[in-house]
């Protein structure tokens, strides 16, 4: 993460971006807390950090995270921005690790079939996709396994999303408590700051002793 050219040095721009990302802060509350610690800048400033840096350590977690299973758990969850809902569709394996996220303005098969490519480049093939009745879905899926001459199993079984079901909670939970998104393009952003977070939480990154600020660090050195 190349910070040259900024007026404050790159630990304090991490640390902004981590209070802002890990936290259920708005920019506001991490411009009072540096304030605290003795650092003067605008929430704007923080925005634009955040806005600038979060695709750098979103694309080192995809480089670094641990290989994820063949038994997907795909599903999409409802996000409101600027009082509009879109779909943010996630895969977890049959463990519970987080396999990609898109957010997309709606729910249909062509949205569902780029978030489908999406998580096959960044990961592997799948053996079986477990997803609810979604028609788009089952549509994305077929075509897909059509086009690349894949074998990818459908399967539509009633509990077996549970697991992607309450991982949406913790993401859904920090939305919540925030202060919403003012933009499409901000919400892409910020979300993926927090999927990031989420997966450290989940140990997806194996560095044994080391806490969760380190190991944002080491993403973003």
């Amino acid at each position: 993460m190349n910070t040259k050219g900024h007026c404050y040095p790159k630990c304090i721009i991490l640390q902004a971006v981590y209070f802002k990302l890990r936290f259920t802060l708005s920019y506001r509350d991490v411009e009072e807390i540096m304030k605290m610690r003795g650092v003067h800048f605008d929430h704007a400033t923080i925005q634009r950090w955040v806005y600038k840096f979060t695709p750098f350590i979103e694309l080192e977690m995809k480089k670094r995270k641990d290989r994820v299973g063949t038994s997907w758990r795909l599903d999409e969850t409802y996000i409101k921005v600027k009082g509009i809902w879109c779909y943010l569709y996630r895969a977890v394996d049959k463990l519970g690790n987080t396999v990609d996220f898109l957010l997309t303005r709606k729910r249909q098969r062509m949205s569902a079939q780029l978030f489908l490519i999406k998580a096959i480049n960044n990961n592997c093939r799948p053996r079986v996709i477990n997803i609810d009745k979604s028609s788009s879905n089952t549509a994305a899926i077929k075509v897909y396994n059509k086009r690349s001459f894949s074998k990818i199993k459908i399967r539509q079984c009633k509990y077996g999303n549970n697991i992607v079901e309450q991982d949406h909670r913790f993401i859904k939970w920090r939305i919540q408590n925030g202060l919403g998104f003012k933009s499409f393009e901000s919400a892409i952003q910020t979300l993926s700051g927090i999927e990031v977070f989420h997966m450290l939480r989940k140990n997806q990154i194996i560095e044994p002793g080391i806490t969760m600020f380190r190991s944002f660090c080491k993403l973003a050195a």
